[in-house]
């Protein structure tokens, strides 16, 4: 029976990370997987390209049961310090919009990289390796893993959470919570497109593939970003970081000319062109065919400005400031970016991210009821929590 100092269930950005950190401290560090590579989520994110981080990152980026448990580790390793990680080897980033790193060339770099980590420091990565069951013994742990036990000082769960079942993603953590006795807040597919009612669908279709930058507010979130036409409903940045403020039932609503005054404009336009037909500005304000739909979809008469009354211009105003839809539902799991909810953070030290009465026993990660924003902030908070669990193991 083969003894380590900790075994680590997942080899994700969480569970690498916190392995490389404690092989480093000298301990004799088991990282296993059922998945055939390493990475798997790291590899897809970011359009291959993955968005490592957000130099913006604050606690105030994340949502959570307990909005103060990620303060500690966000403080003790930030963005900053896998910057620093990232130019020791070579790889090449870019800043597409403030504060989001991505890979120049692929996030198998990434991967890569932690993987040449952890060789560093002496951990031993186990792929394709089933872990069948964990069990308390004595001090320490006892793990059935492909019919054979092993023995472990402590066991980090990094399994992460729901989305992108295709990847491997199950709710074995979860399930592993609850056995010693954790509560499991609700979980839900969160940074994920829209789906909208029949009504919708055919009139959005036709729009598929276009973007346009807007502001869209949900619930208590607001956020100034693209949104992507598809044709099964709205996604992009906007729609994603929305869908995490979404509930069944809840309206979005989208101002898609939010750098410009409408009313005022209007108003301005109705002195200065009179003449000015309401499309033609229309069609230059926003994509053309947008801006058809929206007079379609709101009953506009495309009059001379001169014929619009205040009551028209306040109509148009807020049909375009505050145009709301009521999703039919998401996505749903199959094209979710991370997993809204997980193991109740009331039971486990922020500081460690042992389990405050099963020592052992560590979460990190996505698995947590900690789930960040579009924009890189939920891989550094990988990155953050992996490297305070590794410290203390």
């Amino acid at each position: 029976m083969k003894t380590y100092d900790v075994v680590v269930i997942g080899a994700g950005a969480a569970g690498l990370m916190c392995a490389l950190t404690a092989g480093y401290r000298g301990l004799r560090v088991r990282v296993v997987d059922h998945a055939g590579k390493a990475g798997k989520k790291i590899l897809m994110s970011g359009g291959g390209r993955c968005n490592f981080t957000n130099l913006a990152t604050t606690p105030a980026h994340f949502f959570s049961g307990n909005p103060h448990f990620s303060i500690s580790a966000l403080k003790r390793y930030t963005p900053h310090h896998f910057v620093e990680l990232v130019e020791r080897h070579g790889i090449e980033y870019v800043e597409k919009a403030p504060g989001q790193l991505f890979c120049a060339q692929s996030a198998k770099e990434i991967v890569s990289m932690l993987l040449t980590e952890c060789e560093w420091a002496g951990v031993e990565v186990s792929l394709s390796t089933t872990v069948g069951s964990v069990e308390r013994l004595g001090e320490g742990m006892r793990l059935e893993m492909d019919g054979r036990k092993t023995e472990a000082g402590a066991v980090v769960v990094a399994t992460g959470g729901l989305s992108v079942p295709t990847l491997g993603a199950s709710g074995f953590g979860y399930d592993l919570a609850r056995q010693f006795g954790l509560a499991v807040t609700e979980t839900r597919a969160a940074l994920v497109p829209f789906t909208v009612t029949s009504r919708w669908k055919d009139s959005l279709a036709s729009l598929s593939g276009l973007s346009c930058p807007v502001a869209v507010n949900c619930g208590d979130g607001s956020y100034r970003e693209p949104l992507l036409f598809t044709h099964r409903g709205l996604s992009g940045p906007a729609m994603l970081q929305a869908s995490s403020h979404w509930q069944p039932g809840m309206t979005v609503a989208i101002d898609w000319l939010p750098s410009i005054p409408v009313a005022e404009t209007l108003a301005d336009l109705r002195r200065r062109a009179p003449r000015r037909r309401l499309g033609n500005w229309l069609g230059e304000a926003l994509p053309k065919r947008l801006s058809q739909a929206l007079i379609e979809w709101q009953a506009w008469q495309d009059r001379p400005m001169a014929e619009l009354s205040n009551a028209d211009i306040d109509a148009v105003a807020n049909g375009l400031k505050a145009w709301q839809f009521k999703p039919a539902g998401t996505e749903g799991w199959r094209t979710a970016e991370v997993t809204m909810g997980g193991v109740d953070t009331g039971a486990v030290s922020s500081k460690t991210f042992a389990v405050n009465a099963i020592p052992q026993l560590y979460f990190i990660g996505e698995v947590l009821d900690v789930t960040g924003q579009l924009g890189g902030f939920n891989f550094q908070w990988a990155w953050s929590s992996g490297v305070a669990c590794g410290q203390a193991l």
